[in-house]
């Protein structure tokens, strides 16, 4: 019979799920809530940076479709 190697080589290895969550759980020991407020706001400032200076390929970005269409509308409106 046949012996299955991978389980042999994964023998004392964690997975990365296990990894995730035995890390995440030591993360959350050692930090309080305002930690993370901070790094939810950095990312969120980083991601806005992002969007800024990302080259859509010619096409408009969430804001403008918004402010286009708000304008379309409130003309629909004015004009009946």
């Amino acid at each position: 019979m046949a012996r299955n190697n991978d389980n042999d080589q994964n023998r004392g290895k964690m997975s990365l799920e296990e990894a995730g969550r035995k890390g995440g759980e030591a993360t959350a020991k050692n930090h309080d809530r305002e930690f993370y407020e901070e790094i939810g706001r950095k990312g969120g400032e980083a991601r806005a940076r992002q969007n800024d200076n990302d080259n859509n390929n010619g096409k408009m970005s969430q804001e403008e479709a918004g402010r286009k269409g708000g304008e379309a509308r409130a003309r629909q409106r004015d004009d009946k």
